[in-house]
């Protein structure tokens, strides 16, 4: 029996055990864009277009969060490794990823599956650099999106699992993989590749949504000869990393993608890479349609901490110096959070939001003005953040009704080494390490941040420097989670905490909203579990 059939067989086998006929999901491009209207679905993997991770659903306020419980838990199949999906949610059902690359419909009310795809993994993976994880699916009509760990983006029907086509990106020998949830829009799915720390040459490609036919490729690093190439010496763009591992944001009206870029390789040593090292520790706009690069800012110059920009884009518009603007945040890894205009990439403001010593400050550009006696040594160089990062891939969330930023923070230093680099195909190719600074020296936090300006309004401290993201709700609360098991939720305005609950595993993924029979529901990945919380 092939996978495909495989795939049908237990989709139609679970589908019969679980008594439930599944309802074929019709989410149009439209619906997808007007996501914001449509809260009691979660149609995209940051909730809609713009990257807010923000449900406008209202039941649950700080007066009543103290009732929620747990309405359903389902149990993933690899119990191992600590899932990081976000679920989506269409018309009643569930869409969740499971490790290794797997696909699982579940009856959004109860849990009950009703279909799985799996894909049988290579002997001889390689995820170097990062686990064996996969943060979630897209959906686009009637088809379910997912890309795999051996570089495979795969079409499922979304009524059965059965699988509409299938076409291969990358070579994982190489060191490329998949780990992102795809973006889908207008007839096209976009998708980036894991594998910076391998000496990969970046890319993010789009895929005709129908045919599976590749519409165009943009590679992080160009070549010589191509904008930016001269910013790389001798053969250096070859194995320039620039991975594009996490999902990133889109501007339906000007047909923009915005896409965070990874870190240059080799990670700490840059003596064989001399200059900015463009694209890498970027955030690049690219044209929806031809993937033509409309303009880019690099957070980090010639990055040598692995601060890569991974981070997810926030589009939003609000006044600055009294006139109205189309901007885009992020919160970078490298303790500095931006705020440009997201037509044009031009910088507006830039500040730190956690503790950084690598550099004096941003100058009028938004250039870092950096301390040259932090880069890596032979003997070790103690710099913040470490090189997880003031924050990471795990989700920001906005609320535009408070004009609050809101992010995960990690507070931690760590001691940079640097070694020789050698290339070889498919393995490490960092050039160091580095050594944390953890026990009484680290800390968490969640911070509320003014979008438009940067300036902390709030933070409410977490056991540890957290690995999940945050959700804002239209009821005036921020969901988030802890490496010890708790999801929380605390006061939009104040960072007042209201209720947690101990789900037993650790949390490293970001929650999402959805209605369950009328009533507004939590949804977050739990190590081996998906919990849904409800009143």
């Amino acid at each position: 029996m092939t996978p495909m059939s495989r795939a049908a067989a237990v989709a139609g086998a679970l589908a019969f055990v679980a008594g439930v006929a599944p309802v074929r999901a019709q989410v149009s491009f439209e619906r997808i864009r007007d996501a914001a209207h449509d809260s009691g679905n979660w149609l995209t993997y940051s909730g809609n277009y713009a990257a807010h991770r923000h449900s406008s659903l209202a039941e649950l306020t700080p007066a009543n969060v103290g009732r929620l419980r747990p309405r359903w838990i389902y149990q993933l199949g690899n119990t191992q490794t600590s899932a990081e999906t976000t679920p989506v949610v269409a018309d009643g059902i569930m869409y969740i990823t499971e490790p290794m690359s797997a696909v699982t419909a579940l009856d959004a009310r109860t849990g009950a599956p009703l279909w799985r795809w799996a894909r049988p993994m290579p002997p001889h993976l390689r995820t170097l650099g990062f686990g064996p994880v996969n943060r979630g699916v897209a959906i686009l009509d009637s088809t379910v999106y997912v890309g795999t760990l051996d570089d495979h983006v795969v079409a499922l029907d979304a009524r059965s699992g059965a699988v509409r086509w299938d076409v291969t990106i990358a070579d994982n020998a190489a060191g490329y993989a998949i780990t992102a949830a795809p973006l889908a829009i207008s007839g096209a799915v976009i998708i980036g590749v894991s594998g910076g720390e391998a000496g990969i040459r970046g890319f993010l490609d789009a895929y005709d949504a129908r045919t599976g036919r590749r519409l165009w490729r943009f590679y992080t690093i160009p070549a010589p000869g191509e904008p930016g190439g001269e910013s790389w010496p001798s053969d250096a763009w070859r194995t320039g990393g620039g991975a594009t591992w996490l999902t990133g944001s889109y501007d339906p009206e000007s047909d923009l993608l915005y896409w965070g870029v990874g870190n240059p390789g080799p990670d700490w040593n840059g003596d064989t890479r001399r200059g900015d090292n463009l694209y890498t520790a970027s955030l690049v706009a690219l044209d929806g349609r031809t993937g033509r690069l409309r303009w880019h800012f690099q957070f980090t110059p010639h990055d040598l901490h692995d601060w890569d920009a991974n981070e997810i884009p926030v589009l939003f518009d609000a006044p600055i110096n009294g006139r109205p603007r189309k901007l885009v945040a992020m919160a970078n890894r490298n303790a500095f959070y931006y705020v440009l205009d997201r037509l044009t990439g031009q910088f507006i403001r830039g500040a730190p939001y956690a503790r950084q010593t690598w550099a004096r400050g941003l100058d009028s550009t938004g250039r870092p003005i950096a301390n040259v006696d932090q880069i890596p040594t032979d003997s070790g160089t103690l710099t913040w953040p470490s090189l997880q990062g003031a924050t990471n891939w795990f989700s920001p969330s906005f609320d535009q009704t408070t004009g609050l930023f809101y992010v995960a923070v990690r507070e931690m230093g760590a001691v940079y080494y640097k070694r020789k680099a050698v290339y070889k195909p498919g393995q490490l190719y960092d050039g160091g390490g580095e050594r944390t600074l953890e026990n009484d020296s680290a800390a968490g936090y969640v911070r509320a941040l003014d979008a438009a300006t940067g300036a902390r309004k709030w933070e409410f401290r977490l056991f540890s420097p957290p690995w999940a993201g945050l959700l804002s709700t239209g009821g005036g609360l921020v969901f988030g989670g802890t490496n010890e098991g708790y999801v929380f939720a605390l006061d939009a305005l104040t960072g007042k905490p209201l209720w947690r609950f101990q789900t037993g595993g650790v949390i490293n993924a970001s929650p999402m909203s959805f209605l369950l029979d009328g009533h507004q529901a939590i949804a977050v990945a739990a190590q081996g579990t998906i919990v849904v919380f409800g009143l």
